[in-house]
């Protein structure tokens, strides 16, 4: 079995290598990168990592008549809506771009090299693809796969065009992708979100022995997944999920954030002042967005495992090891 993951040095695909590296050993994992958002020297030096500009078809194409994997994980992306306000054209060429030179290479793959190359192609989708029809849920928040896409920025736009190319590979080329859509996810390496941004400021606390902790709204609430569980997922649609389909990946349940900040007291063993900051308050916040997993689950038996009190206890021996 040979893996390939575009986008290694994001956070998820930092983990992803990781994961089938231990599963599967050395010579069965191989990562791309481009502007890593991790710190690669965190990452076992013992796995193949190739830089790859994955806008470029020529680059990923390369890769792949080299190492023909059997499965390949498609988590190469501009992730961040806000930079998508900011870079449209770039969010656009990495994720659509991108995307469409994978599928390419496998249709020259077949037409040139080896007509029975049929890899599986797990796509990391988003819960963004969403957008306003979160905001029109009624009752329930459990949004299900069929609920209509309605994006609300650029990046959610990208990742409904990554989603439908996806499909339409699979019912013209047969190519057995699976998409995935992606909902709250933190761990280690993660950053800009609340769990990364209280756990970095909490050892930054424990380094100067000043524990007054700067918060936004503490009463938002939040369905948060460990990166881990996530990876374990995408491994499981791989395996078990079934092709042309698509999955909704999310956590079960639902916490407070002032709930964060009490895991972080009581694994620290400390009491935080906490200090409202105006600048981390929203005018409005989100509604609480949990995707409904029965799909995944009856198709792979997926199940979020890993408890918040654990994520929080390895998110701050992660800062602790990492923080300059």
């Amino acid at each position: 079995m040979k893996n390939l993951v575009t986008g290694a040095g994001g956070m998820v695909g930092s983990h992803m290598v990781e994961f089938l590296y231990d599963k599967f050993g050395a010579d069965s994992v191989l990562g791309t990168y481009y502007k890593p958002t991790v710190d690669l020297h965190t990452i076992d030096p013992a796995i193949d990592l190739r830089e790859c500009d994955i806008r470029y078809p020529e680059n990923i194409e390369r890769i792949i008549l080299e190492y023909r994997p059997n499965q390949i994980f498609h988590l190469a992306a501009q992730s961040y809506p806000t930079v998508s306000w900011e870079k449209p054209y770039e969010t656009m060429d990495i994720n659509i771009h991108g995307t469409l030179a994978i599928y390419e290479t496998i249709k020259k793959v077949r037409r040139h090299f080896d007509n029975a190359y049929d890899p599986v192609v797990v796509v990391a989708c988003s819960s963004a693809e969403y957008g306003q029809t979160l905001n029109e849920l009624k009752g329930t928040h459990r949004v299900k796969e069929t609920a209509e896409l309605k994006p609300l920025h650029p990046y959610g736009v990208s990742k409904v065009a990554q989603d439908l190319l996806s499909y339409q590979y699979f019912m013209n080329d047969h190519i057995r992708c699976i998409r995935a859509r992606i909902f709250n996810t933190t761990g280690t390496r993660k950053v800009n979100d609340v769990t990364s941004d209280f756990t970095r400021r909490a050892i930054e606390c424990e380094r100067t022995g000043s524990y007054k902790l700067r918060v936004g709204n503490l009463h938002t609430r939040r369905a948060i997944m460990d990166q881990d569980d996530l990876v374990h997922a995408l491994y499981l649609l791989a395996e078990k999920g079934h092709p042309g389909e698509v999955y909704n990946i999310s956590g079960r349940y639902v916490y407070e954030i002032s709930q964060i900040i009490e895991m972080i007291e009581k694994d620290m063993g400390v009491c935080f002042d906490l200090e409202v900051d105006q600048a981390l308050l929203r005018p409005t916040d989100e509604k609480i967005i949990v995707g409904d997993i029965a799909k995944i689950v009856e198709h792979t038996g997926w199940q979020q495992q890993i408890p918040m009190e654990q994520t929080v206890h390895n998110m701050l021996e992660y800062w602790r090891r990492y923080l300059p």
